[in-house]
């Protein structure tokens, strides 16, 4: 187990807040990761076991008002953890998501836009098994490894990367490929993000 603050999460496991409890998403999560649950976890909706900590703005949230904000700003103040924010971009949220970016993006925060609940699940997934694949960094230091298991890449991160402006799906395939998660790629200098797509796009990613 990897102690994330106080909570102790062990690989493969997912510790959810109590008020996630019967949603959408913690019914999709439940048999594709064990999920627990938690009261008390405070601005965490979801505890993961390298660190991260994920913040689920859903559409009532962004709908309701700026409760999200002070939530945003309250945790990147209060907590040295790795944050992931997941927001639900839908037709009827769409509107607020340029603010929420621009915040998100100020804090500097990792933000991975989704349609709905079921994308968030899958996302959650992707990254509790890069958390399993970290814990054996000595295979996946071999190159061939890391791309034998990027093709395996759930399609909701394949849309979360041709989110991205000027990527399609071969580049968002190659750029799998080549960093085997999102969280490598959000961390990618410009240099190696040239190598994969090229200056301009490289710039483009970057930059988003």
């Amino acid at each position: 187990p990897v102690t994330a603050g106080s909570i102790v999460v062990p690989y493969g496991h997912v510790i959810g807040n109590e008020k996630w409890r019967g949603s959408e998403v913690a019914q999709r999560l439940q048999g594709k990761v064990r999920l627990i649950f938690e009261d008390g976890l405070g601005l965490v909706d979801f505890h993961l076991s390298n660190g991260t900590c994920i913040l689920l703005i859903s559409e009532a949230d962004l709908v309701a008002g700026d409760e999200f904000k002070r939530r945003l700003g309250r945790f990147r103040n209060a907590s040295s953890l790795r944050g992931i924010v997941i927001v639900e971009k839908t037709p009827i949220s769409d509107q607020y998501y340029l603010g929420v970016q621009k915040l998100v993006l100020e804090l500097g925060m990792v933000l991975l836009p989704v349609p709905n609940q079921g994308e968030a699940s899958q996302l959650i997934t992707e990254l509790v098994s890069f958390c399993v694949r970290e814990q054996s960094r000595d295979r996946s230091a071999n190159p061939f490894l890391r791309k034998q298991r990027a093709q395996l890449a759930e399609p909701a991160v394949l849309q979360t990367v041709q989110q991205i402006p000027g990527v399609g799906k071969t580049k968002a395939l190659l750029l799998l490929q080549q960093f085997g998660s999102i969280h490598r790629l959000c961390n990618a200098s410009i240099n190696e993000l040239e190598q994969v797509v090229g200056q301009t796009v490289a710039q483009q990613i970057y930059t988003f």
